[in-house]
Formats: structure tokens, C-alpha cells, sequence
């Protein structure tokens, strides 16, 4: 058992999981393509039309995986972050400078498909709702991480401050997943509840969670590629990277 357990530790260091990213990388991007394709299918030619928003409702197939991915990415950018602080890994800092991009990616779809879906709703683009404006606040967020860790040259002292700030910031989380029920929003509650059955079709539920297996699925492909890429970046003066790139 001991064995097994340091058999995966060794992964903790750059050269070793470089190949082994390699190696998942494939997997996971095949993975992605088959649950975007069928639960495109599901989602805009099998689930039904809703009662009340028409056709348009269609747009929460990507806006909702989207909204979970923006908080879930963020929580583990903070982890991989949190843990460089703490035991001062390299490949920790790395694993967070690698999320960061595809997170506001996430946030930015969510903001912009909730625009397209509020407008007919509720009339207007954009409202200073509790939960879009906390959303917003983590799109900045991601945002403020880069930005600060492209200000420093030293890689390790960007990685401990953006650590700092990608804590500080994991407060927002539970302030956007909550924000339905503490505050009085425009933003409809959650349809999808682990202690409630979901208030929606079942095919629309499939559909959606085949979204969000694709948009999870897409985000790990992403971000195995671009810590290849970092580990490339910052090891580059290794003798294992000269032969790597060779």
C-alpha cells in the first residue's frame, strides 16, 4: 500500500507528469467530443420545448455546465494554488497558472449566454443581480490571477501571490451558489438539487449533465496541455526538457 502511494507521489514532480499529461491529454479530449455530440443531441433535437420560455430555454444547456465550471474550476485553481503556498511545489503553481485561463473562459460563457438568455426573459441584457454580479466579481477574479502573476518575472514569487489572491477570492464562491436564496433575484433558483428531485424533464436533465460531462471533460484536456506547456516554459533549463524538445 506504502508502495502504491509513493508510485503516485513521484507525479508530483514536472518531469515526471509531463509524459503522464501526455498520455491523458487524448483520453480526455475523445471523451469531450463524445459527450458534447450526444448531449448536443439531447439538448437541442430530443428534450422537449418548455411551457414557458419556448425554444429559448435551449441556451441553459451551455449557460448552466458553463456557471458550474466558472465555480468549480476556481475552487480547484485555489487547491493547486493553496497547496504550492503551503508546501512550496513547483508543480502546484503550475497546475493553478493552467486552470486560470479556461475558468475565465467559463465565466465569460456563462456571463455572455446568460445576457442572451435574461434579454428575451426578462427584458434587458444585463441587471445588477446578486448572482451576475457575483459571477462578474469571479470573472475579474480569474482575470486579477493572471494578470498578477504576468506582472511578476519570478515564477515562484507569482505563484505565491496569485495563490494569495486565488484564496482570498474562494469567499465568492458559496456568495454566487447561494446568492438565489439569501437575497430576493431575478435569477431563477436551481433546477438540479441533491436533496430534491430535479424540476425538470429527463430528457433535459440528461442533456445537460451530458453537457456538463463535456465541458468537464474539455477543461481537464485544456489544462493538461497548457501545464505541458508551462513545464516546458519553466524547466526549459533542465537537461530532461533539452531532450524532450529534441
Amino acid at each position: 500500500m506504502n508502495q502504491s502511494i509513493i508510485q503516485w507521489f513521484k507525479f508530483g514532480s514536472p518531469q515526471a507528469f509531463y509524459p503522464l499529461a501526455g498520455r491523458m491529454i487524448p483520453w480526455f479530449w475523445a471523451a469531450a467530443a463524445a459527450f458534447g455530440i450526444a448531449g448536443l443531441w439531447i439538448s437541442f433535437f430530443v428534450a422537449p420545448t418548455d411551457a414557458q420560455q419556448g425554444e429559448g430555454y435551449r441556451i441553459i444547456f451551455v449557460h448552466v455546465p458553463a456557471s458550474w465550471m466558472s465555480m468549480f474550476i476556481y475552487l480547484v485553481m485555489a487547491f493547486w494554488a493553496g497547496l504550492g503556498l503551503a508546501l512550496n511545489t513547483r508543480l502546484s503553481g503550475m497546475m493553478a497558472q493552467s486552470l486560470a485561463p479556461t475558468g475565465a473562459l467559463m465565466a465569460a460563457l456563462s456571463l455572455w449566454t446568460g445576457a442572451l438568455w435574461g434579454k428575451p426573459m426578462w427584458g434587458a441584457w444585463w441587471v445588477w443581480d446578486a448572482r451576475l454580479t457575483s459571477e462578474l466579481i469571479l470573472f475579474f477574479l480569474y482575470l486579477g490571477f493572471m494578470a498578477l502573476q504576468a506582472a511578476i518575472d519570478d515564477p515562484r514569487r507569482a505563484d505565491k501571490a496569485g495563490a494569495i489572491l486565488a484564496l482570498v477570492g474562494v469567499v465568492n464562491i458559496p456568495i454566487i451558489y447561494f446568492s438565489v436564496k439569501w437575497w430576493n433575484t431575478l435569477h431563477q433558483g436551481s433546477t438540479i438539487n441533491l436533496t430534491k428531485a430535479p424540476s425538470m424533464a429527463h430528457t433535459m436533465l440528461w442533456g445537460m449533465l451530458l453537457m456538463a460531462l463535456c465541458f468537464w471533460m474539455y477543461s481537464i484536456a485544456v489544462a493538461l496541455t497548457r501545464v505541458r506547456a508551462i513545464i516546458l516554459e519553466r524547466e526549459r533549463h533542465t537537461d530532461w526538457v533539452k531532450h524532450a524538445v529534441e
